[in-house]
């Protein structure tokens, strides 16, 4: 079973905080080029893999998608969700998508955002996901870039230039790691790029296109501090079709 982080007190409280938690899809920089990435959902049946508050079941609603499906393994998360209001064609539900079921040929999409990093077994959830996709359904999903999950000093260092370098760790080692963000101990699962697009490929799927996020000029003026993903993309966007 997953670690069940987003249920503790303290990472609770420090994520409800972020831009993305309050603002939803809005506050979350990449959105814009995961938005283009994703196929028309009018009249679609999705699954969202690690639902968390919500934001994306509710918009893909109000752009006409049939019915939504939100899954995540935290309660509070959940409940957030639910709180946030009712409609008939969302449905939330309680899972770990490292142990994951869902019906064959069910959805026309599975999107996902910031939740792959958290699982283990991901061709096991790639396998499932693709099952559950109807022919030419797509899967659409963010993940942490293993660039950025790979320092364990989170800090820049200096190389002889003078130039600040991101201090990459054991970039090919791959499996999971422990770290600290809100409290102590929140594992995730690095995984090179290769093995992320291998693993879709075994799994049946096409690659449509994949994107190392990176911010545009617009959005670094109103945001500043965005311009530090120019040295190293925090950020991997995938789309891949059934």
């Amino acid at each position: 079973m997953a670690q069940n982080i987003y249920d503790h007190p303290d990472f609770f409280d420090g994520y409800s905080r972020l831009g993305r938690s309050v603002e939803g899809l809005e506050g979350a920089p990449e959105w814009p080029a995961l938005r283009a990435m994703l196929p028309d959902v009018d009249g679609a049946s999705i699954v969202d893999l690690g639902c968390g508050f919500g934001w994306f079941c509710r918009w893909a609603r109000s752009h006409g998608a049939r019915e939504v499906l939100g899954l995540d393994l935290s309660e509070k998360m959940l409940a957030r969700a639910r709180a946030a209001g009712s409609d008939g064609g969302v449905t939330y539900q309680r899972a770990d998508l490292d142990e994951l079921s869902l019906p064959k040929a069910r959805f026309n999409l599975a999107y996902s955002s910031l939740a792959l990093h958290y699982v283990g077994d991901a061709a096991r959830l790639f396998a499932t996901v693709h099952r559950a996709l109807v022919p030419g359904g797509a899967f659409v999903f963010s993940t942490e870039h293993p660039i950025y999950m790979a320092p364990t000093d989170p800090g820049w260092s200096v190389d002889a230039m003078g130039r600040k370098t991101w201090p990459v760790d054991r970039y090919l080692v791959e499996g999971p790691r422990s770290t600290d963000w809100f409290t102590k101990g929140v594992v995730k699962y690095h995984r090179t790029i290769g093995t992320t697009l291998n693993l879709l490929i075994q799994a049946g799927f096409s690659i449509g296109h994949v994107e190392e996020f990176c911010p545009t000029d617009e959005q670094i003026a109103a945001r500043p501090e965005l311009a530090e993903e120019l040295e190293r993309p925090m950020f991997l966007l995938v789309q891949a079709r059934r």
